[in-house]
């Protein structure tokens, strides 16, 4: 093989890994459970996560409880509805993204008075890109939504973070669900 073929097949080869990788960005985000004070990306596959929210969202206890600061972990498997009436509350919902689920972030929110009263980021990065976006993200939050009602608030990119922004807004659909009084 002569240099000029190796050089284009070495520059073909390295196209096709940039490629793969822009590419590998391409992945839904979701909301899952905060279950315990490790949540957040624990390696796992995304298929054993899920599980693990249904198995464990089935048997959570009573949530009228009288206690407001009482911290409320949510499950993607809520059988609670959206009534647009919250209780007020600290909700913690774990957002991950990213082909499979390797980003996430935990998103602890504050409720009062059908409000925003303060959110809280904790990132869980996969890569350094990932962890620039969800530190930017973590910065800007609230500056966003604190003070907005909490019904029907939704998020356009934060501080050039979609994928982030994203899996934000997903959690904010279970906090809905999980903050809202049942008539």
């Amino acid at each position: 093989m002569t240099d000029a073929l190796k050089k284009s097949a070495t520059l073909a080869a390295a196209g096709l890994v940039v490629a793969g990788a822009l590419l590998a960005g391409c992945g839904e985000s979701k909301a899952t459970p905060m279950d315990d004070s490790y949540a957040g990306n624990s390696g796992e596959t995304e298929k054993s996560q899920e599980e693990q929210s249904q198995s464990s969202g089935s048997d959570s206890s009573d949530s009228s409880s009288s206690d407001s600061s009482q911290d409320k972990s949510s499950s993607t498997t809520s059988d609670k509805k959206d009534t647009g009436n919250y209780k007020d509350g600290d909700y913690s919902i774990n957002g991950q993204y990213g082909p499979v689920g390797e980003d996430s972030i935990d998103v602890h929110l504050t409720i009062k008075d059908g409000n925003v009263e303060n959110v809280e980021i904790v990132g869980h990065p996969f890569t350094t890109i990932s962890k620039n976006h969800q530190d930017a993200f973590a910065k800007a939050i609230n500056g966003v939504v604190d003070g907005k009602p909490l019904k029907d608030l939704k998020v356009d990119k934060v501080a050039g973070a979609s994928w982030t922004s994203d899996a934000f807004n997903k959690a904010l659909e279970i906090a809905r669900q999980e903050a809202s009084i049942q008539q």
